[in-house]
Formats: C-alpha cells, sequence, structure tokens
C-alpha cells in the first residue's frame, strides 16, 4: 500500500542516483517501459523540485519518455538487486522484464511504478534537451560515449513523492 508523504526521510541523494540505483520508468497502462539508471541529478531549478535523468536514444524506455508527459523514479526496497540488473540488461522490445525481475506494475494516474517501490518520485517533464559533446569541459566525458550515442536529458517537475509503509 502507497501513503502520501509531504517530505520524505531522503538518505543521501548522492548515494540514492550513484550506488543504490533506480528504475525509472514511463508510460501506461496498455504499453510501458523500465529500465535501471545510476546517472541523474535531483534539486531546486526554477524554484520547482525537479530529477532529471539520461536516456541515450536506442534504449527501449526512451520511446516511452518521448511519448508520455510523465515519469517515475523508483527506489525498490532493500534486497532488489537481481530486479535492478534484470531492468539494466534487458529489453522490454524483447521479454517481460516485469516478470523476469519479479516486480508488479503499479500505476498512478498518469504514471507506472513498482508495488516493490520504497519510494517514488512521480515527475511531470518541464525540459528535455540532447547532450552536446561541444559543452563537456572536461574531455574525459566524452570517453562514455565511445559511439557518439549521447543521452538525452529529462528535466521533470516532482509533482508527487510516495513512500511504501
Amino acid at each position: 500500500m502507497f501513503v502520501h508523504t509531504d517530505v520524505p526521510e531522503i538518505r543521501n541523494p548522492f548515494s540514492m542516483i550513484g550506488k543504490e540505483m533506480l528504475l525509472v520508468s514511463a508510460g501506461n497502462r496498455d504499453s510501458w517501459n523500465t529500465m535501471t539508471a545510476s546517472w541523474g541529478t535531483m534539486g531546486v531549478l526554477w524554484n520547482k523540485n525537479v530529477i532529471s535523468v539520461v536516456i541515450r536514444p536506442q534504449r527501449y524506455t526512451y520511446e516511452f519518455f518521448e511519448r508520455e508527459d510523465y515519469f517515475t523514479v523508483t527506489v525498490l526496497r532493500p534486497g532488489m538487486e537481481q530486479a535492478y540488473r534484470i531492468c539494466g540488461t534487458k529489453s522490454g522490445r524483447d521479454c517481460d522484464k516485469a516478470a523476469l525481475a519479479g516486480i508488479t506494475p503499479y500505476f498512478k494516474e498518469n504514471a507506472i511504478t513498482f508495488e516493490e517501490a520504497r519510494l517514488v518520485f512521480v515527475c511531470k517533464k518541464i525540459y528535455v534537451q540532447d547532450l552536446d559533446p561541444e559543452g563537456f569541459l572536461d574531455p574525459h566525458i566524452d570517453s562514455h560515449y565511445p559511439t557518439k550515442d549521447y543521452h538525452r536529458l529529462y528535466c521533470g517537475e516532482v509533482v508527487d513523492v510516495l513512500e511504501q509503509k
């Protein structure tokens, strides 16, 4: 059961995003996809609480982020490492990732998340931008793109936060 929470206890966002990993998801009851992410940002921009995620154009999830106005960023309960591995290595084009990962889709109005979540950020897209290598001031950054398949950045206003009780 999910309950609304105004201000969740967020431990360390750098650990949550970079080490614990997340699922980023978009879609509706008819079609959706999720993928594991370990890159992203959260903060305040334009006087709004925001989360930004990056997705490469060849990812199946990209299609859903392009199509939908909302996306979710989900932190699963502890012990769900296998679900992150599956969602990060399998394509939703080829299989039912949720079934393989042992996670249960949960639909909330305009967004998809999972019953196994401990924390969910529901975001409304407010900005989209392709990463431009001309802006990389550190030349090492481009080494993350050996095939020059630069990410698209999606910035979403956090419109709801759900915490599993």
